[in-house]
């Protein structure tokens, strides 16, 4: 069947606004992708650093990429396709925690999607998970992608403000920055296939890889 351009109703705007919502049994909380390894060196330091390591991940590391996950996901035809899109999802994954971030969110929201809207999910990459469900739900591709990222980036600075440490009105200001950016990767990623994966956000895949290592650590990754 191919993929209906959908617009949004108030019921798919709802249905989203509760997938990415804080209270969502994901976990998401307990990750900072690597970011506390970052501040416990230096490299963040402030609103402004917090902000721009936020950026640069968004823009050229983990949520382009995680867009283009997504988006496969939702225009998988067969199982054989969706688990090619899920293993190619596993195989980006920088480092072992980014991995485990990936599959334990992944394999929570399938859990929670599945019994709360009556949908077969089989345990997938947190990604795939999103972009499979969102088609099983009919809900439109962009606004998934959009809401996805917010949620992404939301997340990121609430671990920032933990970390660095940030006022809340300090946090919410750089999340409000950064969602002009949002729009457009996700607009930009809509159109593009897997063959436009690509990452240059070294810093943040090097410091998930030695906060696995990190001595003293409040998050998972």
């Amino acid at each position: 069947m191919a993929v209906r351009i959908l617009m949004p109703t108030e019921k798919d705007i709802l249905t989203l606004a509760q997938w990415f919502s804080p209270g969502f049994p994901v976990g998401a909380y307990a990750y900072s992708h690597g970011l506390e390894w970052a501040v416990e060196v230096g490299d963040v330091c402030d609103a402004v650093s917090a902000q721009q390591w936020i950026s640069d991940v968004l823009q050229h590391g983990t949520g382009r990429n995680d867009c283009l996950f997504l988006a496969a996901a939702y225009r998988a035809e067969t199982r054989d396709e969706l688990a090619q899109v899920d293993a190619t999802s596993r195989a980006f994954a920088p480092s072992r925690e980014r991995l485990k971030e990936a599959d334990l969110q992944g394999s929570a929201f399938c859990e929670a999607v599945s019994a709360v809207w009556a949908t077969e999910l089989q345990s997938l990459s947190y990604p795939v998970a999103v972009g499979r469900a969102a088609r099983l739900q009919e809900l439109p591709l962009e606004l998934t992608t959009q809401m996805y990222l917010q949620s992404f980036v939301s997340n990121l600075a609430a671990a920032a403000m933990r970390l660095v440490p940030l006022g809340q009105t300090e946090g919410q200001r750089m999340i409000a920055a950064l969602m002009p950016q949002v729009r457009d990767v996700a607009t930009d990623t809509l159109s593009q296939g897997l063959d436009a994966l690509g990452a240059s956000s070294f810093l943040s895949d090097i410091a998930s890889m030695k906060h696995e290592t990190q001595y003293s650590r409040i998050f998972r990754t």
